[in-house]
C-alpha cells in the first residue's frame, strides 16, 4: 500500500536550519505530484512546496508559498523515492507539524507528519 514517512524533524533556534524528508514507497513515483504542507495549532494546513517530475531529465517543477520562497528549497531524488525539504532561516512562525503529500491521478497521500518547532 501507499505509504509516506516523513524525518527530520526537531527543535531549531530562529535563524537555523533544518531538512526535512519524505520516503515514498506503493507506487510509481514518476508522474507523482509530491508536496510539502505543514499546520500550526488552531490553523489550516496549508501548502509550503510542490515538486512535479514527468520522467524527462529536465523536466521538473517547483512551487514555493510566498512564505517561505527563498528561505525553503524542495527536491526530490527519483531513484530513492524520496523528497525533502531544505528549511533554512527559519522563524517562529514556521513552528508546525509539516507532512509529505502525494498525488496520484485523483488520488491524494497523507503522511503522518512531523514536528518543527522554531524557539529560542
Amino acid at each position: 500500500q501507499v505509504q509516506l514517512v516523513e524525518s527530520g524533524g526537531g527543535l531549531v533556534h530562529p535563524g537555523g536550519s533544518l531538512r526535512l524528508s519524505c520516503a515514498a514507497s506503493g507506487f510509481t513515483f514518476r508522474g507523482a505530484l509530491m508536496s510539502w504542507y505543514r499546520q500550526a495549532p488552531g490553523k489550516e494546513r496549508e501548502s509550503v512546496a510542490a515538486i512535479s517530475w514527468d520522467g524527462d531529465w529536465d523536466d521538473e517543477a517547483t512551487n514555493y508559498a510566498d512564505s517561505v520562497k527563498g528561505r525553503f528549497t524542495i527536491s526530490r531524488d527519483n531513484a530513492k523515492k524520496m523528497i525533502n525539504l531544505q528549511m533554512n532561516s527559519l522563524r517562529p512562525e514556521d513552528t508546525s507539524v509539516y507532512y509529505c503529500r502525494a498525488h496520484i491521478g485523483a488520488t491524494t497521500y497523507w503522511g503522518r507528519g512531523t514536528q518543527v518547532t522554531v524557539s529560542s
